[in-house]
């Protein structure tokens, strides 16, 4: 008998030590990539979201550092509980952050770059709430 994929999702879902580790590598991935993205393509992006390329450069960095910070959390066998739980928090102020950001309007952002920050903000969120039932589940 094979597994479909609905049963392997919802085990994914059940097994807190599988959705951790997931959710963190996932959130490394992107993170990461984020990072990069904003370290190389600077100077298009300030035009495209109004964000300085001086502050996009810093904020690639950060990503990029964090990103992979958050693959070493990832890797670990078993997951660190108290290192996911700093990548669960750091993702939780980021979001904290990047709303009071927007709703002071401190980046002077385009409304391209307001729909993005948005965006990133959801993402950010949904890797910290996995990662909180992820540490819930793997009590």
């Amino acid at each position: 008998m094979t597994t479909t994929a609905p049963s392997r999702l919802s085990s994914l879902f059940a097994a807190g030590e599988n959705l951790l580790r997931l959710s963190l590598r996932l959130d490394a991935v992107v993170t990461t990539a984020n990072g990069l993205a904003y370290l190389a393509l600077a100077q298009p992006l300030e035009r495209l979201l109004g964000l300085d390329a001086g502050v996009g450069l810093a904020i690639g960095a950060f990503l990029t550092a964090y990103g992979l910070a958050v693959a070493v959390v990832g890797r670990s066998a078993p997951v660190n509980r108290a290192a996911a739980s700093a990548v669960a928090m750091g993702n939780t102020v980021w979001v904290v952050a990047s709303l009071a950001a927007l709703s002071t309007g401190a980046l002077g952002l385009t409304t391209v770059g307001v729909v993005w920050a948005v965006m990133q903000s959801v993402t950010v969120g949904g890797f910290a709430a996995l990662q909180y039932l992820g540490l819930r589940r793997s009590r």
